[in-house]
């Protein structure tokens, strides 16, 4: 083993222990569901920005976006984070404030389908039915795109088998996962965000400042394109600057639409209700626009100056792994380890909370709500625990094919998530008028549609699925609750007493 690997090892190690010993120095907080779930909702602005924005960006963040803007241009990728970073704010400005007030009034609610099924007053339990099928199917998805993303990471940098590296990232994730509930997904998040900001950051830099700076870089990355329409990578060169001139309006609608699936992500909308106050939302906005600006101007820079800054250009069939690829040429290979843990933190900082919603709509939802079956606070911790353990297993047998791109996997989830859930989240906190069946149709509309659309190709479906599902479920939830027409005076009390606090 050489030296630069052995420091590689050291600065892995000290990372995975820490996450570790996060886990178990929480895991005494977590004798209740709420405490599980939602860290008791004390968590503060600042753990609260950072832990939303690192477990919404996984490891599309530092392999799949860098990865569209190193083999596919800026284009695609700059209207897809224009997307995201309109999405990003919308949902911070009118979603944080309400939903963490309006879930405290229903009956104290934990998650994202009890808050539902307590908002509609649904007596019936048919909303938690649904939206735990669908949170699970499409959870299972998105997790094992953070599992592929910490094998393909350590497999580039270690030369482990893609399976080995499967087993270690999964190993980890659960382990701070299992012991340290909510509290611990938050704080470990906040340390990961904070590690892939400087990472994007300073290797930007060092990257423009090495090929003559921002203009000289993006004359340099215009010139090789011109040059490299031969040869080896062609193919990838013509992709990567010929084919983007024609960018059509459909796939600039396509990447604006990722900015609709904020609404309806359970894992990011649960940060939004376990913040210690309403007061610290302001102030948890700015810091989350600060850093998803910042870090998207990082991750495209990186993947469009890679070309001319790399000392080797990467086949077509890595341009995932351009980031790990820079870092290993930049930093000395200690430095360069601390940074590429950015990288497997963007995967577990995604995968963290994405078990953790998973399993919360499985016990709370399903086996307690559904089911009828209560159970004590550490009976309900326990069953948390094996079902976060059993989705891992479901979504590690997903990772199994190392060809499986990140970036397909994450798009695929996020358009389920916010076609399913993000029209009923709106509706919820701003129309009176909504009802439970309502919402039933509108989120079994949504999900369905992003399943039949995905699968099929040319023409209309060339548009993002996200947009159809999401436009379709607002529309089934809208004509179904107004041909329902809610009578229930209970709900509208309830709905009204909601809106006159927030005008207070």
């Amino acid at each position: 083993m050489s030296t630069a690997m052995i420091q590689h090892v050291i600065a892995f190690a000290l990372y995975l222990g820490l996450m570790i010993y996060i886990g178990i120095r929480w895991m005494n907080s977590n004798n209740s569901s709420e405490g599980f779930f939602l860290g008791g909702r004390n968590m503060g602005p600042w753990t609260t920005a950072l832990s939303a924005e690192a477990s919404d960006m996984s490891g599309w963040l530092l392999m799949g976006l860098p990865g569209v803007a190193y083999l596919g241009g800026l284009k695609e990728a700059f209207w897809t984070a224009l997307g995201l970073e309109i999405g990003t704010y919308l949902n911070w400005l009118i979603v944080a404030r309400p939903l963490r007030r309006y879930s405290m009034m229903c009956k104290n609610s934990i998650t994202i389908p009890e808050f539902l099924t307590n908002r509609f007053h649904d007596k019936k339990r048919i909303i938690s039915l649904v939206s735990t099928i669908f949170i699970v199917l499409f959870f299972v998805i998105y997790t094992a795109s953070g599992f592929v993303a910490c094998a393909k990471l350590l497999n580039t940098v270690f030369g482990l088998p893609y399976i080995c590296g499967l087993v270690i990232g999964m190993v980890v994730i659960l382990l701070y996962t299992l012991l340290g509930g909510f509290a611990a997904v938050c704080t470990t998040d906040f340390i990961q965000g904070t590690l892939m900001f400087i990472a994007l950051i300073l290797t930007v830099c060092i990257m423009m400042v090495s090929v003559g700076g921002p203009s000289v870089a993006m004359e340099k990355v215009s010139e090789f394109g011109q040059k490299a329409m031969s040869g080896e990578f062609g193919e990838m060169m013509k992709a990567k600057f010929t084919n983007n001139q024609n960018f059509s309006v459909i796939s600039i609608i396509s990447s604006l639409a990722w900015g609709l699936g904020y609404f309806g992500m359970p894992h990011i909308l649960v940060r939004f209700m376990g913040i210690k106050s309403e007061k610290d939302i302001a102030l948890s906005r700015r810091i989350a626009m600060a850093w998803v600006t910042i870090a998207f101007i990082g991750a495209m820079g990186i993947g469009s100056f890679a070309s001319v800054y790399l000392n080797d250009l990467l086949p077509a069939a890595r341009n995932e792994s351009v980031v790990i690829a820079t870092i290993i040429q930049t930093y000395p290979a200690f430095i360069g380890g601390i940074f590429l843990c950015a990288i497997l933190a963007a995967a577990m900082s995604t995968s963290d909370s994405q078990l953790l919603v998973a399993a919360s709509a499985f016990t709370e939802d399903f086996c307690q709500t559904l089911l009828k079956k209560k159970f004590g606070a550490r009976t309900t911790v326990s069953l948390s625990r094996v079902t976060v353990l059993a989705i891992a297993l479901v979504a590690f047998v997903l990772s199994l094919n190392e060809n499986s791109s990140i970036f397909g996997l994450v798009s695929y989830a996020w358009a389920g998530f916010g076609a399913t859930f993000g029209p009923l989240i709106i509706l919820a906190l701003f129309w009176r008028n909504a009802t439970a069946r309502g919402a039933i149709a509108g989120i079994i509309a949504g999900g369905a549609t992003v399943i039949i659309w995905h699968n099929f190709s040319g023409g209309i479906f060339d548009v993002y699925e996200l947009l159809p599902g999401f436009l379709i479920c607002l529309a089934m939830a809208v004509v179904v609750s107004l041909l329902d027409k809610n009578k229930d005076p209970e709900m509208l009390k309830e709905f009204d007493e909601f809106k006159k606090q927030g005008r207070n």
